[in-house]
């Protein structure tokens, strides 16, 4: 289990929602964005509360973005990628995503029968889906949990969350801090982590 410095949820600071508005130089007016009162619904339907700055980001700067991040665009607030599959489970984003800690299940010696029903949970439960970076790499905010605010990156292999608490990257955790380690033209595990 990872200790973690807490993120600021609640309240998004105006120097993330600089970083963010530099990041897309989004200049339509607000046309773009989803507006507080389809937010507050999304909200109401999943009987969750977005962090922030996600939900700022959505309701006042823009809801999703073709130029990234990831690869394949930032995707609007109730999107799904192409790639997701229509035989999924039913997502259920007020159930707490279930991992604090990175997991490989690829090497996981359980049976599968015993990891179906945890994976199932791990890409279906407390996130939202950012986007792709194809082949089945998958970004996700999560929404419900103890690593609410926190993005992770979930792929078939395994999932690891981001940001330079958790190793891997050089960038700052959460929403802001994966948008602007983005917008810097990095890589996104720019860091050699101790176990390889």
């Amino acid at each position: 289990m990872s200790t973690m410095s807490p993120l600021q949820t609640e309240h998004a600071s105006p120097e993330e929602l600089a970083v963010l508005r530099a990041a897309f130089a989004v200049d339509d007016g607000g046309e773009s964005a989803l507006g507080w009162a389809a937010v507050h619904a999304f909200e109401a339907e999943h009987g969750i509360v977005l962090p922030e700055p996600y939900r700022t980001f959505v309701a006042e700067i823009t809801d999703g973005s073709y130029q990234g991040p990831p690869d394949y665009g930032l995707l609007g607030l109730a999107e799904l990628p192409r790639d997701w599959g229509d035989d999924r489970p039913e997502r259920v984003l007020r159930e707490p995503f279930p991992l604090t800690g990175q997991w490989l299940w690829e090497v996981d010696p359980r049976p599968e029968e015993e990891l179906e029903p945890v994976l199932d949970r791990v890409f279906d439960h407390g996130s939202i889906v950012l986007g792709t970076d194809g082949c089945g790499m998958y970004w996700h905010l999560v929404v419900s949990g103890p690593h609410r605010g926190h993005v992770w990156f979930i792929t078939g292999e395994g999932a690891l969350p981001f940001g330079a608490e958790f190793g891997f990257t050089s960038a700052e955790p959460g929403f802001a801090g994966w948008v602007k380690h983005w917008a810097a033209d990095q890589d996104w595990f720019d860091v050699s982590s101790a176990e390889d």
